[in-house]
């Protein structure tokens, strides 16, 4: 017997090709999570939700940060957001279509066992993993705050969500130097979304 599994759910069975999968209109897309399971999660497992799809992000984002600067750039990136591991997570990626290339990725998982989220940055200007921020949404609003460095300078990182309005969310960066004593925020994000 001459069996060779193939890509995309097709096994070769004796020269004949047998499809695996059920057709096209019936298949389970590679990202789909079952609705059961997606409403058995933990209230605070869906706290960004209503992150998902695709979106054009309108950033504001400051020259240079914790220097007192006042020059902003404001420049628009197209985004996207789907579900991971059952819904306990998220990933979204943005890049820019024009000048310098610059593609970013959060990565976004709720712990159970201590019902926060821990939010991952990672972009081309490294293609490392930024330390995380931990925390949790209150009504419309999320903060979440972790410990990093800029420019060697240990700092106390912000981010802020609203979802107020969750067709147009926003979200803020900020730096602490001081141990949280006084804020900085470096970056504005506005978020508008796409058709699907």
């Amino acid at each position: 017997m001459n069996n060779t599994r193939g890509f995309y759910g097709v096994e070769i069975l004796n020269g004949t090709k047998v499809d695996l999968l059920p057709p096209r209109s019936t298949a389970m897309s590679l990202f789909d999570v079952p609705e059961e399971v997606l409403n058995a999660r933990p209230q605070g497992a869906k706290d960004f939700d209503f992150l998902q799809g695709r979106w054009l992000i309108h950033h504001k984002k400051l020259a240079e940060r914790l220097v007192g600067c006042q020059i902003w750039h404001e420049f628009k990136t197209p985004a996207a957001n789907q579900l991971i591991l059952g819904g306990l997570g998220n990933i979204d990626h943005c890049r820019t279509e024009s000048g310098e290339f610059f593609e970013g990725v959060s990565l976004r998982l709720f712990d159970k066992s201590v019902g926060l989220w821990r939010i991952y940055w990672m972009d081309t200007n490294g293609a490392t993993l930024f330390p995380p921020l931990e925390g949790s949404f209150s009504g419309a609003i999320g903060l979440f705050r972790g410990n990093d460095h800029h420019n060697d300078i240990p700092v106390l990182v912000e981010f802020r969500w609203d979802k107020t309005n969750p067709e147009s969310p926003t979200w803020q960066q900020s730096f602490s130097a001081d141990n949280g004593v006084t804020w900085e925020v470096n970056w504005y994000m506005s978020f508008s979304r796409l058709p699907a």
